[in-house]
């Protein structure tokens, strides 16, 4: 079955085109993101497994045109990997917000359309973008089957005393304020495939996910269940992240609004893209920036370095304590995969919950499966790489297969 996943943001659209023979056995036949979607020129990014990158620049004026452009390189006869558009069997989409709506991913048809349109109103930067590639599909190619895959139904197995905020009860019923989490399908695909790599159950594990890159969390995983995550009602919560700030005491945020005379737009604004990485080093909100200045003793890096190395060992540490136990700690995404100083940072600070870590394993690793403790080490901690167009392209091929 071929299927091409979207991930559609508000200016852009990255893109795969997968060979699902099943849910293990797979090809990637190309790859490409689409950028600067409405403004003067637009930017196409395309590289068919086997073949050589592609990139060229025209104006773009809207998702419609942009993934029109993509449908048009896939069937290329030098640079495309399709003899025809009926070879895509499903399109898979990743889906920023479902709310309570959607515990799972789910065929889409009208009343999906508008249940992701309702959530607009929790995640206005993310779900109308994603509803345009959604809508621009049904235009281009209406008789293919559609699937959304969102990024917060994993985290719908939360109890109640976790995913609740103390404030009045009616904020949850009239608005529905509680925590939701994100990067579900990076936690729950790095998780299983931790404990492949392990040896363990998953469904009979402890696993703690930490997913950092310039968007980070955390997760609680017990008995293949998210139990908690550090981020909540927005992707605000949590972790300090590339520029965002992370947790935060709240009553900062109207000192500052009145201090720094900054109405909603203006604190959000602050917060969201000011802060986390950025306002900390105040150069660069990249982990590679941060660790090159720290590496050369700049003071406010190395701050910044402490400041993550320090939340991830509060989160691991309490999420330890919230399962009773830990099997296995597994690091992911840019920095996760990427950066052995923050894995050895944390892995020699956890011996008291049983982590024996291993620093020849764990030394120059970027990019691979690799476990990182001793053998016996009570607790396992390890590297494994992500991939969430992978697990968007299995779920949209077991809904359209069950269809």
């Amino acid at each position: 079955m071929i299927i091409l996943v979207l991930n559609c943001g508000s200016s852009s659209l990255k893109y795969q085109v997968l060979d699902m023979r099943s849910e293990s056995q797979f090809e990637l036949l190309a790859k490409g993101i689409v950028e600067r979607i409405g403004l003067e020129m637009g930017v196409l990014s395309h590289q068919a497994t086997g073949k050589d990158k592609f990139k060229t620049e025209s104006p773009i004026p809207n998702h419609t045109v942009g993934i029109k452009k993509v449908l048009d390189l896939l069937l290329d006869p030098s640079m495309g990997v399709l003899k025809s558009l009926s070879d895509i069997n499903a399109v898979g989409h990743r889906v920023a917000h479902g709310g309570e709506l959607f515990k799972q991913s789910t065929l889409i048809d009208k009343s999906v359309i508008d249940g992701i349109q309702v959530l607009c109103e929790l995640a206005p930067l993310h779900n109308p973008a994603n509803l345009l590639g959604i809508n621009a599909i049904e235009t281009l190619m209406p008789e293919v089957p559609q699937v959304a895959v969102f990024d917060t139904s994993f985290h719908q197995t939360m109890p109640d005393y976790a995913y609740m905020y103390a404030i009045p009860y009616e904020y949850y019923t009239d608005h529905k304020i509680r925590r939701y989490g994100f990067h579900g399908t990076s936690h729950k695909f790095v998780a299983k495939k931790a404990c492949d790599l392990a040896g363990l159950d998953f469904e009979k594990s402890k696993v703690i996910t930490c997913h950092l890159g310039n968007g980070s969390s955390i997760t609680a995983i017990k008995n293949g269940q998210s139990i908690d995550t550090s981020m909540g009602f927005t992707p605000l919560e949590g972790v300090i992240m590339g520029t965002r700030s992370g947790d935060l005491d709240a009553g900062i945020i109207s000192y500052i609004m009145e201090r720094e005379n900054l109405d909603a737009a203006g604190i959000n604004a602050l917060l969201n893209k000011k802060s986390g990485f950025l306002g900390v080093f105040g150069k660069s909100s990249d982990a590679r920036d941060i660790e090159n200045a720290a590496a050369e003793g700049d003071p406010r890096a190395i701050l910044a370095l402490n400041l993550l190395y320090y939340r991830v060992l509060k989160y691991i540490g309490s999420y330890t304590a919230v399962m009773n136990g830990c099997d296995m700690i597994v690091f992911t995404g840019g920095i996760g995969e990427n950066d052995p100083h923050i894995r050895e940072m944390v892995g020699t600070h956890l011996e008291y919950i049983g982590v024996d870590f291993n620093p020849d394993a764990n030394k120059g690793v970027r990019g691979k499966d690799v476990i990182l403790t001793k053998p016996g080490s009570k607790v396992m901690m390890s590297t494994v790489t992500t991939n969430e167009e992978l697990v968007i392209a299995q779920d949209t091929m077991k809904l359209v297969e069950k269809k």
